[in-house]
C-alpha cells in the first residue's frame, strides 16, 4: 500500500510541478515589470528543480512518473484545479495587468499547497519523501506570499 501511495503522490506532485513550470513561464511572458518578470522566471526554474528532485526520488522507489495525472488526482479537486488553472493561465492573463497575472498565479499556488498538504497528511508516505514534500511546500508558500505582497504594487 505504501509503495502505491508514494507512487501516486510522486506522480501527481511531479505533474503538478511540470504544469507550474509552464504556467510561470507564461505568466513571466505577460507581465511588464522587469523585476516581476525575473521573479516569475525564477519560480518557473524552481519548479523545474522540484520536478528533477522528485523524479530522482521516484527512481529510488522504482517509479516512473508519467506525464499524466492519475485517476486519483483527476478525482481530487485540488489537483484537478491546479491542472486546469495552470493549463488555462495563458487565456486568463493575456492582456491583463501585472496584478491580475500575479493574482492568477497566487490562486494556482494556493491550490498547489492544498495538494502538498494532502500528501503530507498521508500516513503511507515515507519520512524521506515527506521531508522533500515539506521543503517544496514551504517554498511554494513563500512564492504565494511573494505573489500576494507584490500584486498590490
Amino acid at each position: 500500500m505504501a509503495n502505491e501511495t508514494i507512487s501516486r503522490a510522486l506522480t501527481d506532485i511531479i505533474n503538478l510541478n511540470r504544469t507550474s513550470v509552464k504556467g510561470y513561464q507564461e505568466a513571466a511572458e505577460e507581465v511588464k515589470d522587469a523585476t516581476t518578470k525575473a521573479k516569475l522566471s525564477e519560480f518557473s526554474q524552481q519548479r523545474a528543480g522540484f520536478v528533477a528532485d522528485l523524479e530522482g526520488f521516484a527512481k529510488q522507489y522504482g517509479i516512473e512518473a508519467k506525464e499524466e495525472n492519475t485517476i486519483e488526482s483527476v478525482a481530487t479537486d485540488a489537483a484537478a484545479a491546479v491542472h486546469r488553472g495552470w493549463i488555462n493561465i495563458k487565456s486568463v492573463i493575456t492582456g491583463q495587468s501585472d496584478s491580475a497575472v500575479l493574482d492568477a498565479a497566487e490562486t494556482g499556488e494556493a491550490t498547489a499547497l492544498k495538494a502538498y498538504e494532502t500528501v503530507l497528511g498521508s500516513a503511507d508516505v515515507p519520512a524521506g519523501a515527506k521531508s522533500v514534500f515539506q521543503q517544496q511546500h514551504d517554498a511554494i508558500l513563500q512564492a504565494k506570499n511573494w505573489l500576494a505582497m507584490n500584486k498590490a504594487k
